[in-house]
């Protein structure tokens, strides 16, 4: 039996395909989510980056919602990457109305935080327990996070230009979210540090 863990990435949309890949490369049997069902095998989950909105209304649709939220009150652990940050957020600035997440940290972030589209950049973020050098971060049409509770850890935000300082990482528990988009660089140092947390916490 392979110890490599099982871990979903919620295929309502996005860009599913690069996590799955991702998550190969760092250990993991990765494979798409859409399904309830498809929830109960899983031991963790990437909710990629996308349309925060749009993958709102499809977790209603395709009745994700509330077993999501159940697998995270159980523990299951997951990352959320750009979209699946703020989808992961117990508070949204700048959101629509109808928006609603899953509500697993305890922050507050500001959607297209950084600006639109043709405002995207790369930046190199120190991660906490992801050695080696900085990471080179993707950042496209990025929130940031403006405030966290007293049980969410800060593990890396922007060290240069006009947004050094702001939040981009963080970790509460068996949840994870960035801001920017690991699984378009190449580099499988994030999805490592999410298979390792998810391998702990089987």
């Amino acid at each position: 039996m392979s110890d490599a863990p099982v871990i979903g990435v919620l295929a309502l949309q996005g860009d599913v395909r690069e996590h799955v890949h991702a998550l190969a490369a760092a250990g993991a049997q990765a494979r798409p989510v859409r399904r309830p069902g498809e929830l109960d095998e899983v031991d963790g989950l990437v909710v990629p980056g996308g349309e925060s909105t749009t993958i709102s209304k499809l977790a209603d649709i395709f009745e994700m919602r509330e077993p999501i939220d159940k697998r995270i009150a159980g523990g299951m652990p997951v990352y959320g990457s750009c979209a699946g940050m703020i989808m992961l957020a117990r508070e949204v600035l700048d959101g629509r109305p109808d928006q609603r997440g899953f509500a697993g940290i305890e922050m507050t972030v500001r959607r297209n935080a950084f600006g639109r589209q043709v405002d995207s950049f790369e930046a190199p973020v120190e991660i906490d327990g992801v050695a080696g050098e900085p990471f080179h971060a993707v950042f496209i049409r990025a929130p940031w996070v403006e405030r966290v509770g007293a049980g969410v850890e800060v593990l890396g935000t922007v060290t240069e230009g006009p947004a050094a300082g702001r939040i981009v990482a963080v970790r509460q528990g068996n949840l994870l979210a960035t801001s920017f988009h690991p699984e378009l660089t190449g580099d499988p140092r994030v999805h490592g540090y999410f298979v390792e947390l998810v391998r702990a916490a089987r």
